[in-house]
C-alpha cells in the first residue's frame, strides 16, 4: 500500500470515527479502523492531534459544499441563506447525525490553539462569510451582525438536533432573523 493510500485510509477512518464517537477515540481504535499499524500512522502524522485536524480538514470541503448553494444556483440572497437551514433540517433527521463536525470538535477540544480547533474555526468562518456576503447583497443594515446571528442559530439548531433527533424549526428561526433584519 502506498503512503498516499495509507494516509487516505487513515483520514477517512479518522473523519468517520471522530464524528461518530468523538475525539476521545484512541489511536489503537483508529489504526484498527483504518487497517494500518500505529507505526505507519505515526510515520504519516506526528500526533493524534494532527490526525484529528487533518480528518476535519478532509470533511470540510464536502460538508461546506453540501450546506451552501452553488454559485450558479441562483435565487435571492434570502433564499440562498435559508437553503443552509433547509439542508440542516434535512440532514438532522437522518440516522447518525451528530451535528456540525466543526462545533463537535470545538466543544470537545478545550485548547483554543489546538490544530483541529483552528481548522474548525476556519470552516465556521466560511459559513459566516457566506451569510455576510448574502446579507450585504440583500441590503441588510448590519450584515456582519446578521451573519453572526445566523451562524449561531445554525450551531444552536445543530446542537438541538443532536439532543432531539431533528431541528424542525431551523428554517423558521433563520427566517425570523432575516425578517427582523429586513431581508
Amino acid at each position: 500500500m502506498t503512503g498516499e493510500a495509507t494516509r487516505d485510509r487513515l483520514l477517512d477512518a479518522a473523519a468517520d470515527l471522530f464524528y461518530r464517537e468523538g475525539v476521545g477515540v484512541g489511536v489503537e481504535a483508529l489504526s484498527r479502523a483504518a487497517g494500518v499499524s500505529k507505526r505507519s500512522m505515526y510515520q504519516l502524522f506526528g500526533s493524534k492531534d494532527e490526525i484529528l485536524a487533518a480528518g476535519l480538514e478532509r470533511v470540510g470541503p464536502a460538508f461546506t459544499a453540501y450546506l451552501l448553494p452553488a454559485d450558479d444556483e441562483g435565487g435571492t440572497p434570502r433564499e440562498r441563506m435559508l437553503h443552509v437551514f433547509r439542508r440542516l433540517e434535512e440532514t438532522s433527521a437522518e440516522p447518525g447525525f451528530q451535528g456540525c463536525p466543526f462545533v463537535a470538535v470545538s466543544v470537545e477540544v478545550k485548547t483554543p490553539d489546538h490544530p483541529a480547533r483552528l481548522v474548525a474555526r476556519r470552516y465556521k468562518d466560511v459559513l459566516t462569510g457566506f451569510f455576510r456576503e448574502e446579507a450585504e447583497k440583500a441590503g441588510a443594515a448590519d450584515p456582519a451582525k446578521l451573519a453572526r446571528q445566523l451562524t449561531m442559530t445554525f450551531d444552536g439548531a445543530s446542537a438541538w438536533a443532536v439532543m432531539h433527533g431533528e431541528a424542525p424549526e431551523a428554517v423558521d428561526m433563520a427566517a425570523a432573523l432575516l425578517d427582523a433584519a429586513g431581508v
